[in-house]
């Protein structure tokens, strides 16, 4: 694996919350990133909203979610095996290339007005495909990039940019979409992976995989993987705390545009802004966790948690209640910043107690439980929206978060006692 000193880090001491940035291959994969997760948010948006538009059903929402990210739950665990065989630079590469050309085809089929249902599932599971490999591999070339005594900062860094685009990309949609139509959302998610990809060309650093360990089949690898985070509580905690909060709280892409549409009366252009509420707590959260923490903090993961939870609970009575949409985005900002904090504690804690050598392994399995969970909770948000109301599914998922950040508090206390 690449070490910090042979990544091009600059002399100049930069402030605490920005010290990643003394990286040269960080910088150029950071900033290349803010125009990709623009456009992958302002396609999420206009995707959910065309199919809310085409069905009106919450389950085809929920179906949605199920098909861009069962993928995970079924590849992501040998995708970890592939990050820790082969060069992340490459595999990155790889990946954006491909989900830049579905994206294509998928922006080809709105923009002609030939798009089917069936068919945006087709590109949303295609993509999930390409993101169960992705995913693993972006978390895990991290330390590639920074070595582990920036990867704190660099976490956060990363937060605050995926926060900044669900800022900047939902309301760019709310505003196209109203505007426009959903093909020229597509067609701008197609062109924003061009940044990336140019950004990966010109990097010096190849997340080669670390020495050590090789083992005769990728079923022994996968296994040594497996039986870490099983022998290892401060990494299996957190893991299982992030995949339940996946299942049961953040379920955005289901509830969010029948809360929009339906509760609050707010149409496509407020469904934008209640989702860059979220985005705007989300940052503002990454932002105090960049420029306060240098290591994570089980005490300060489990309380935004159980604050996340609080919050919606909070949300689902106000949208029941018919409470004023204004309050609705307040909210929703809180659990942008209660969700941000306890991710990125979440996932420093998983990394910085990974051995190199296995850190692909364990991300993917990381991974995995968070994003292939939320298959599970799409299509369990979906149907007790369409049984009992968006509001009864939001305040549900939070009280069942509350509880289980209460119960790994106690489980992680009595592991390190």
């Amino acid at each position: 694996m690449s070490t910090p000193a042979t990544l091009g880090r600059v002399e100049r001491s930069l402030p605490q919350g920005l010290r990643a940035f003394e990286y040269r291959d960080y910088r150029i994969f950071w900033f290349s990133q803010l125009f990709s997760l623009t456009g992958t948010w302002v396609q999420s948006l206009a995707q959910s909203w065309l199919v809310l538009t085409l069905t009106g059903s919450p389950a085809a929402l929920g179906l949605i979610g199920v098909c861009q990210f069962g993928p995970t739950l079924l590849l992501g665990l040998p995708a970890g095996v592939l990050v820790d065989r082969l060069p992340k630079r490459r595999l990155l590469m790889a990946t954006q290339i491909a989900a830049a050309s579905i994206t294509v085809l998928l922006a080809l089929l709105v923009a002609t007005g030939q798009v089917q249902l069936w068919q945006i599932y087709v590109a949303a599971a295609a993509l999930g495909v390409v993101s169960a490999i992705d995913m693993p591999t972006r978390q895990s070339f991290v330390v590639d990039l920074v070595g582990k005594d920036g990867l704190m900062n660099a976490i956060a860094l990363n937060s605050a940019l995926f926060n900044t685009t669900r800022v900047v990309g939902p309301a760019l949609a709310g505003v196209l979409l109203a505007v426009y139509g959903p093909e020229v959302c597509f067609v701008l998610n197609a062109f924003s992976y061009i940044p990336v990809i140019a950004a990966l060309g010109v990097m010096r650093t190849h997340g080669n995989p670390a020495r050590g360990g090789e083992l005769t089949s990728a079923i022994a690898r996968l296994r040594e993987g497996l039986a870490y985070v099983r022998a290892t509580p401060v990494v299996r905690l957190p893991i299982m705390l992030a995949g339940l909060m996946a299942v049961f709280g953040m379920n955005f892409g289901v509830w969010a545009p029948l809360l929009a549409r339906e509760a609050l009366a707010i149409g496509a252009s407020g469904f934008g802004l209640l989702m860059s509420s979220l985005g705007v707590g989300s940052l503002t959260g990454a932002l105090t966790l960049a420029f306060t923490g240098r290591r994570p903090s089980p005490r300060v993961m489990l309380g935004t948690a159980l604050l996340f939870g609080t919050l919606e609970i909070a949300l689902g009575v106000a949208a029941g209640l018919r409470l004023p949409a204004v309050l609705a985005m307040i909210l929703m900002a809180g659990i942008g910043f209660a969700m941000s904090t306890t991710m990125a504690q979440a996932n420093t804690t998983v990394q910085t107690n990974s051995p190199d050598r296995l850190r692909g392994r364990v991300m993917s399995i990381y991974l995995t439980v968070f994003a292939g969970s939320t298959p599970l909770g799409a299509a369990l948000a979906g149907f007790m929206a369409g049984a009992w109301g968006a509001p009864v599914a939001v305040a549900a998922g939070g009280a069942i978060v509350a509880v289980v950040s209460l119960v790994i508090g106690y489980q992680l206390s009595t592991a390190r006692a």
